[in-house]
């Protein structure tokens, strides 16, 4: 229970109404004296005190509570001081509720709350009312009747009894606020602070007060109205006059704007050489312009359209011969390199030329960033005579962003094909769609999708944007996709592109393509001539090994770009000659290495393997280390790896588990010692199978305790049976090793046929061994291992050749005994052991 302290509701008076009542609490409405209310109970507990207090002569007492939910109602917040009140009829509705008509009759003081079931019951007191001064009273009434006066000026809602107060008589200065309160459209806590006022004089206050806050409201309220219909007449008077405009231009022979731009409008569609269809729609929202305000805004959406409209190749290009020695020519000039990849160009180029049309597959250069994909579909558009258009679809996750957004929404604009043929001189460019293997999706759709109908011959002759909504041509233009990695393009659109892989460039490429495209290009770039600047072979190599690890030249050609600008600096001071660098003159300009060298290990070690890993930006080393410790047989791995590369790690060690015999590995090593597997730079991804004969090395080198070669690189997928499956990427991890110093390389068989890739040079310098089974790596993996397992395999191959010996014999006799005798001859003399023994 509460107690509320006698000093909190202010000096008592002898009390006309009992001293405990039921408490009846008030969450949306506040209750006046002399004033009857009707309210709606819901409230469980206000029903049971009804059904107690129906009686007219039965007193309860009202109280605000400040709770916003029924749920939230306590007893500790209802208010300090409520009411008196009479119930005068109570009403049950439909739904449980309860319809009470309260009268109120004069405040109380809340002492303390004596129970809460089944309803709220409290002690009460009579507050004594603190008078005020009569011209105090006066002063403040004539504020009230005034804001009275404007707030009925202002609001014609409010009902007649509001004049009513106007003829009022101010005896009771207390009564006058009570009054005005209840009638204006007050705050809940606003009125509240009424009732708390025990002082005439404060509730006088807080009653103009509360007047004047509504009094400025309803003047701000007034205002917007007021602005409104300002607007509104503003919006006829410009009708009004734009009427009388366009009649005076009428009498005087002038032209309407508009009618202007409507004319201007369709004389450009008519001699834009539009097909029919275009012209009609055209001619339709040039129509529609005529009967619209300039201002409006559908007036500017019409215009907009339009505007798209005229700005499109609608015209059917002439046809263009297709010279492959052109090509070819451009492509040699350009491209450093990718012999392959031209002459596949040149075959499909080839292709298109004897059908005389485009409709074929797409193509879709694949490979590392950096690799001249862009700068291929460049050369072909020069080379063929057609403009270039490039769109980069990397991140869009939206449809509407290839296929438009349709003319409904505020803002709206064609999608990314048809806003990058604007610009084109006609409608068979060579168009790029960049970065295809990024396309995202979401609930707005999938921009995977959409991009069908642009890449499918069968449907791009009639391509519909939803902002143009007119059939659209896209036959005569040749699509030409890139990606880094097919993985991530979906399969209905890969089945649609014919994919030409761009392997990265090896170091000697790199040279030349420095020597012959970079270097010359960022001088000129850079304010210089072609032949300002030269490097040393040496040089360059630095800055491909020590400044940039890519499969392409993009970070190449940023170390060539910083020292273009040191160049061109030294230029600016008076200095006139040209620059020669060498490897030493490398490290001063572009500062310390950023990019560590790959290197082998220094020496043999247990446990540590060297594989070859590929990825997006070329060949790299793959260092693989296990440790053995005392354990329980668990298996641990650390390395960021995926799914499949755990597997592998799995198939490893099973396998090398059961060759524990071969390698010399005690078979209670595997229940006594915890293996752990980690795969260096943590913060790098790891995934595919590739890695998993060096997995079964390293396991096999700290199990056994036999150190692995340091100048061995290996790669190759294992099966449980201890078969090398192919992998991808043979040429990138065999340069990544070459590289790296490291001449043996092992690799599985089944690879052999992409050895023709790897340069000459390369091969004659390496040692390429293939292998199809796990057992033949560890002649050429493990130090002083290859004797052993010779020694084991012949050991073995003399146990087989005995075990087939004694078959053959045992089958021999088995015949001889199963074939029939004559009749003279004697039956085989059959001798005990201990009758042989005997004998002898």
């Amino acid at each position: 229970m509460s107690k509320r302290p006698m000093s909190e509701i202010g000096p008592m008076l002898e009390c006309d109404v009992p001293p405990v009542l039921p408490v009846l609490p008030l969450m949306s409405t506040v209750v006046f004296p002399l004033g009857v209310t009707s309210i709606q109970i819901r409230l469980e507990q206000s029903k049971a005190l009804l059904r107690d207090h129906a009686e007219p002569d039965d007193l309860i007492a009202l109280v605000y509570s400040p709770a916003k939910r029924e749920a939230d109602l306590r007893p500790e917040d209802l208010g300090k001081i409520g009411l008196a009140a009479r119930v005068i009829r109570s009403l049950n509705m439909p739904g449980g509720n309860v319809q009470v008509t309260l009268e109120g009759l004069r405040r109380i003081g809340i002492e303390e709350i004596l129970r809460t079931e089944p309803y709220l019951e409290a002690s009460v007191s009579c507050p004594l009312e603190v008078s005020v001064d009569p011209s105090r009273a006066q002063i403040l009434a004539t504020r009230i009747l005034q804001s009275l006066k404007t707030i009925s000026q202002l609001d014609n809602s409010y009902p007649p009894e509001l004049d009513n107060i106007f003829s009022m008589n101010l005896g009771d200065p207390g009564l006058f606020a009570d009054t005005v309160a209840s009638i204006v459209r007050l705050p809940v806590e606003t009125k509240q602070r009424v009732i708390e006022a025990l002082d005439i004089g404060d509730r006088l206050v807080v009653t103009a007060d509360a007047l004047d806050s509504e009094v400025a409201r309803l003047s701000v309220a007034e205002d917007v109205v007021r602005r409104a219909a300002a607007q509104v007449e503003e919006s006829q008077r410009e009708l009004f006059l734009r009427q009388q405009l366009t009649e005076i231009r009428r009498l005087l022979g002038e032209e309407d704007p508009q009618e202007m731009l409507a004319r201007q409008i369709l004389d450009r569609a008519e001699s834009g050489g539009l097909p029919q269809q275009v012209r009609a729609v055209i001619h339709e929202e040039a129509n529609r312009l005529r009967y619209l305000s300039p201002s409006s805004q559908e007036s500017g959406v019409v215009r907009n359209y339009i505007d798209w409209i005229l700005a499109l190749p609608w015209g059917r290009p002439a046809p263009q011969p297709i010279d492959l020695d052109e090509v070819q020519r451009r492509l040699d000039a350009e491209h450093f390199g990718l012999e392959k990849v031209k002459e596949r160009i040149l075959e499909y180029l080839a292709v298109l030329k004897l059908k005389n049309d485009l409709r074929g597959p797409i193509l879709c250069f694949a490979g590392p960033p950096g690799t001249g994909k862009t700068s291929l579909g460049n050369s072909i558009a020069r080379a063929m005579g057609r403009d270039f258009v490039k769109v980069s679809v990397g991140g869009v996750r939206d449809e509407a962003e290839i296929l438009g957004h349709r003319r409904t929404y505020i803002g709206s604009r064609p999608g990314k094909i048809i806003r990058a043929l604007r610009d084109v001189r006609g409608p068979n460019p060579v168009f790029m769609i960049d970065e295809i293997d990024k396309l995202g999706h979401d609930s707005q759709g999938d921009p995977a999708a959409a991009l069908l109908e642009v890449l499918d011959h069968e449907q791009n002759a009639h391509f519909v944007d939803h902002y143009v909504e007119i059939p659209f041509d896209l036959s005569e233009t040749l699509f030409i996709t890139t990606a880094n990695v097919l993985d991530f393009i979906p399969q209905p659109l890969l089945d649609r592109l014919e994919v030409i892989q761009i392997p990265g460039y090896m170091e000697e490429e790199k040279i030349e393509i420095a020597k012959r495209h970079l270097i010359p290009r960022e001088a000129l770039e850079h304010g210089l001539h072609e032949g300002d600047i030269r490097l040393e072979d040496a040089a360059i190599v630095t800055m491909i090994r020590e400044y940039s690890r890519e499969a392409g030249v993009r970070q190449l050609e940023r170390a060539v770009e910083t020292l273009c600008r040191k160049c061109a600096r030294q230029r600016t001071t008076g200095y006139t000659g040209q620059w020669v660098f060498g490897e030493a003159d490398i490290e001063k300009l572009l500062g310390p290495p950023y990019v560590l060298p790959e290197t082998a290990e220094g020496h043999a070690e247990v446990g540590v393997a060297t594989g070859l890993a590929w990825t997006t930006t070329g060949g790299d080393l793959l260092l693989i280390e296990a440790l053995k410790m005392r354990g329980a047989g668990r298996v641990i791995v650390t390395g960021q790896l995926g799914d499949v590369m755990k597997e592998s790690v799995q198939a490893a060690h099973s396998y090398v588990r059961a060759r524990a015999e071969l390698l010399g590995i005690d078979p209670e090593v595997f229940d006594e010692y915890d293996l752990h597997i980690h795969f260096p730079e943590g913060a790098v991804p790891k995934d595919g199978p590739s890695a998993g004969i060096t997995i079964t090395m390293a396991i096999a080198s700290a199990l056994a305790e036999a150190p692995i070669r340091n100048d061995v690189a290996m790669t190759g997928e294992v099966s449980l049976r201890g078969k090398v499956i192919a992998v991808g990427g043979l040429k990138e991890k065999v340069m990544a090793a070459y590289r790296a110093g490291i001449k043996t390389v092992v690799f599985p068989s089944d690879n052999q046929k992409d050895l023709v890739e790897i340069p000459e040079t390369v091969r004659s310098k390496m040692t390429l061994i293939p292998v199809g089974a796990v057992d033949e790596v560890f002649r050429y993996a493990f130090v002083g291992v290859a004797e052993r397992i010779a020694e084991l395999e012949a050991r073995e191959a003399a146990r087989e050749a005995r075990r087939q010996a004694k078959s053959r014999k045992r089958a021999k006799a088995k015949r001889a005994r199963a074939r029939p005798r004559r009749k003279d001859e004697k039956a085989p003399r059959v001798q005990t052991a201990r009758a042989a023994r005997q004998r002898r």
